[in-house]
């Protein structure tokens, strides 16, 4: 499933997924919280909410009866998370790594036989592929 992403295109990545080099010993606690009460909704409607939990299936990371025991809103964070993950991952337009998806260099990210194919930009609008 796709997801439209476009409205975090300004959205600065970092406060959603760094680790602990990067910001300090509390790093998972703060960008788990940040998440938590970051932008909604970006999973709209039931079948994309269950399509979250399919991929945490599909991850192996939770057991699951964690994936039932979450609300709509740690659905949500966790899903900022992995957009997040994955945006900070992307090269970026001045070098490094993009904390942004307007920060992307797209064209080297399609070049990049390693990304993870997730983010996909068409036209102005950015989405984001939610499955394995």
């Amino acid at each position: 499933m796709e997801i439209n992403i476009t409205s975090l295109v300004s959205e600065d990545m970092f406060q959603f997924s760094h680790s602990r080099a990067e910001g300090g010993q509390n790093a998972g606690e703060d960008t788990w919280n940040a998440a938590l009460n970051g932008p909604r909704p970006l999973l709209d409607s039931p079948e994309a909410l269950e399509a979250m939990r399919d991929w945490a299936r599909d991850s192996g990371g939770w057991e699951e009866e964690e994936i039932l025991a979450w609300d709509d809103n740690e659905l949500q964070a966790l899903f900022l998370q992995l957009i997040a993950g994955d945006c900070r991952e992307c090269p970026a337009l001045e070098g490094g790594r993009a904390d942004s998806l307007d920060g992307i260099d797209w064209e080297a990210y399609y070049a990049d036989e390693n990304s993870s194919g997730r983010l996909i930009k068409s036209g102005n609008e950015i989405f984001y592929y939610l499955g394995m």
